[in-house]
């Protein structure tokens, strides 16, 4: 049996929207794809992450409006990415040390191929852990 690789877990469906799209339309856009994140692009060039919890804590919990806040405002700049070659507890073991939920998955040349999140490992790592139970659930919304 060959050992599972990144590629095998992630999330092959990759959103990108710029940085100067509101963060409503970015939330709808999650919710018809079922995805928790976006990637925020600056021209041709990656500039961030936003996630489903960016939008709540960063926007909505300070009472800035999403219909004029800016995917750009609340974005993640430092972007964390592993090759789709590793194995899930190589993901695992940076996100543990880049305390992220995410990782940005690139093939050989550099290139965006996916998104892996601790609730993608959790469900082939561990899947009768809660985290693994919860994000194996078909979306309540």
């Amino acid at each position: 049996m060959t050992e599972q690789m990144v590629k095998d877990v992630m999330t092959p469906q990759v959103v990108y929207l710029p940085s100067e799209t509101p963060l409503d339309e970015a939330a709808r856009a999650m919710r018809e794809r079922g995805i928790g994140d976006v990637v925020v692009t600056e021209g041709s060039s990656l500039a961030g992450m936003v996630t489903d919890r960016d939008i709540v804590v960063r926007a909505v919990a300070s009472g800035r409006d999403p219909a004029s806040t800016t995917l750009g405002e609340v974005a993640s700049r430092d972007l964390v990415m592993i090759g789709q070659d590793a194995s899930p507890h190589q993901a695992a073991q940076v996100m543990r040390e880049r305390a992220v939920r995410r990782l940005l998955v690139c093939d050989n040349d550099r290139r965006l191929v996916g998104v892996v999140s601790i609730g993608d490992l959790a469900v082939r790592m561990d899947p009768g852990s809660a985290l693994g139970k919860i994000s194996s659930a078909p979306p309540n919304g």
